[in-house]
């Protein structure tokens, strides 16, 4: 049974899961669905063509599924769809997607989207990713699993963010970042490695090393960045070096931060 208080709307058509708690002042929307456990505090809006995946929470003032900030969408059909066991904290936004981007706006799970965050339309959010407090990811960018958004921190349009990578805090990423790198500086620079997450992952020591002397291969290698990627993917065995090569030789419609800038 869900516990839905006498002050939320709840609009006719709405799919609420089994074992939902949906709190005062609350609004979901005729085309919402909430999975299984799904927990709103209170005063949250659901609204539009919108999934909540089961075990999710989501915190008081939270926005979700609302048009996006896009003076090119006309009112066409599109959805926001977010995993299982997220959190959603105080004053987030997440936008449902526009015909151009492909009409969805996903979030995978496990996430932790911290107050004041946003999610523009039709960004691609994987499992386990962290936006801290007050970052903004723009519309279409894909952000990969276990990805750190530190605080205050701009992700720019049609940015790729590797899987495993740290952007630090106060940073505007304007370009693609690889997996498992460190960007910082308000500029947005590829400083390194992020060694602390992939510590926490237990990557073994002798993958990290491969890495480290891949990223110094990238760095300071001969020719430009793409004809030292292609060199370093012909000559490495390395699982997670492969990872970061295959990443930036995917179709991309931005360039990549390299280190040093």
């Amino acid at each position: 049974m869900s516990l839905i208080h006498p002050s939320a709307v709840i609009e006719p058509g709405a799919t609420i899961g089994e074992g939902c708690e949906i709190g005062p002042f609350c609004i979901v929307g005729a085309d919402v669905t909430l999975g299984e456990g799904v927990v709103l505090k209170s005063h949250v809006v659901i609204t539009g063509e919108t999934e909540i995946g089961a075990e999710t929470t989501v915190f008081s003032f939270a926005v979700i599924g609302e048009i996006p900030q896009d003076l090119k969408f006309k009112g066409e059909k599109s959805r926001t769809v977010i995993g299982a066991r997220n959190r959603i904290r105080e004053h987030v936004t997440i936008n449902a997607g526009t015909e151009g981007g492909g009409g969805v706006t996903r979030i995978g799970d496990d996430g932790l989207f911290m107050a004041g965050c946003h999610i523009a339309h039709d960004a691609q959010i994987g499992d386990r990713v962290i936006v801290v407090n007050s970052a903004a990811v723009a519309g279409h960018c894909v952000i990969e699993d276990d990805v750190i958004i530190g605080g205050l921190s701009g992700i720019h349009q049609w940015v790729r963010i590797g899987r495993g990578a740290i952007i630090g805090a106060v940073t505007m990423v304007t370009n693609d970042v690889i997996p498992y790198g460190l960007v910082q500086a308000p500029r947005g620079e590829l400083d390194g490695l992020n060694l602390v997450g992939l510590k926490r992952r237990g990557v073994s020591r002798a993958d990290i090393t491969a890495l480290r002397a891949g990223f110094q291969m990238l760095a300071q290698g001969e020719g430009t960045f793409q004809e030292r990627a292609k060199r370093l993917g012909d000559e490495t065995d390395s699982v997670y070096v492969q990872e970061i090569i295959a990443f930036i030789t995917g179709a991309s419609d931005r360039s990549f931060l390299t280190p040093g800038g």
